[in-house]
């Protein structure tokens, strides 16, 4: 950025050079740099720019983003806390195990406390997003572009001012006047923008202080949920073990050669559930899915799922238990291809 020939008071001189510095196009970039990997830091979605986003982010954005258009849906939805998903796959096999298992008991506690966790933390991201970040984001988009644009204005008057003043002779004196009358106001505006920029930053320290506050409570609340199920847990370890009887155990061979071992008293067997052979394009569920929208294939972890179409990069159609869906890639394991 060129400098004009006017002599300037010191605070002018000093939110000149700010905006020289801090308000061309590389710095506003490290700015965003900055501000995206915070948002990301404590809002993981869409809001990451290609740019900036990690393996990790790019996995999630495309599910968002896939998931989005084939729901109709502007924005994605939201991803479940991994303390939340870690609960229910405790609490899933703890019912598995039965009341009479002390293990199995104590994976309820858990899991119940973890489900207590992953809820704490969503209200823990809600209250940052409204006290923290969405604060920064407007100030990103509002007042930050509001600078940059009045800075490209007076930075357009300057250089027809410097362009005119260089022709004199061939130019009146009145339109040099003039000119020179258009960047005084344009640097006078982005001055004043600037300047109210760096008196406000209190505002800044009131965000922080507001995203520190809401992370001593989670964290209060988090240490006090773990206290309560660690006494529980020691309650269990210190009851007396209960005996069971010995059951017949017989061999299951499954369709992948692998052995388990299930009494025949048990309702519920360690044996995985298969619905479709392996003789044509099918895969494993490693995770449950729940089908919340109309066209989604819903199914549990270990069910055999038979491919019918791959929709895209992230999605596969298939069949289980005589229905017919879509369900994430990363949900599944591969076990016959789809033919190319």
């Amino acid at each position: 950025m060129h400098h004009t020939k006017i002599i300037l008071h010191d605070r002018e001189t000093v939110l000149l050079n700010f905006s020289q510095y801090r308000f061309t196009n590389n710095a506003r970039w490290h700015f965003q740099i900055r501000f995206r990997s915070l948002m990301e830091t404590f809002y993981p979605g869409p809001l990451t720019p290609p740019r900036l986003q990690t393996k990790t982010t790019l996995a999630r954005l495309s599910m968002i983003n896939t998931m989005s258009k084939i729901r109709g849906q502007e924005k994605g939805p939201g991803y479940p806390q991994a303390e939340t998903v870690l609960g229910d796959a405790m609490q899933r096999f703890g019912h598995e195990l039965g009341e009479e298992s002390c293990f199995g008991l104590a994976l309820l506690d858990a899991g119940e406390s973890m489900r207590e966790l992953g809820e704490v933390k969503d209200a823990l991201d809600i209250t940052v997003k409204q006290n923290f970040i969405d604060p920064l984001q407007n100030l990103h988009d509002k007042d930050l572009r509001e600078i940059q644009h009045h800075l490209k204005k007076m930075e357009g008057r300057r250089l027809d001012f410097d362009y005119k003043k260089k022709r004199q002779g061939k130019v009146t004196e009145d339109e040099l006047k003039q000119a020179l009358e258009k960047f005084d106001e344009s640097k006078e505006i982005a001055e004043q923008s600037m300047f109210n920029l760096l008196e406000n930053d209190i505002e800044q320290v009131s965000q922080l202080s507001a995203l520190v506050q809401a992370q001593v409570e989670y964290h209060q609340q988090a240490a006090e949920i773990l206290q309560q199920l660690s006494s529980k847990i020691e309650d269990r370890s210190d009851a007396p073990n209960s005996h069971h009887a010995p059951g017949v155990f017989t061999r299951h061979t499954q369709d992948f050669g692998f052995l388990f071992l299930s009494p025949h008293k048990s309702e519920n067997t360690l044996s995985f559930c298969r619905s479709a052979p392996l003789d044509q394009p099918c895969c494993r569920a490693l995770y449950d899915f729940a089908a919340e929208n109309e066209g989604e294939l819903g199914f549990k972890e270990g069910d055999i799922i038979t491919l019918t179409n791959q929709i895209d990069d992230n999605w596969y159609e298939g069949m289980i238990h005589g229905q017919s869906g879509f369900f994430p890639i990363n949900y599944v394991d591969i076990l016959v291809p789809l033919p190319h």
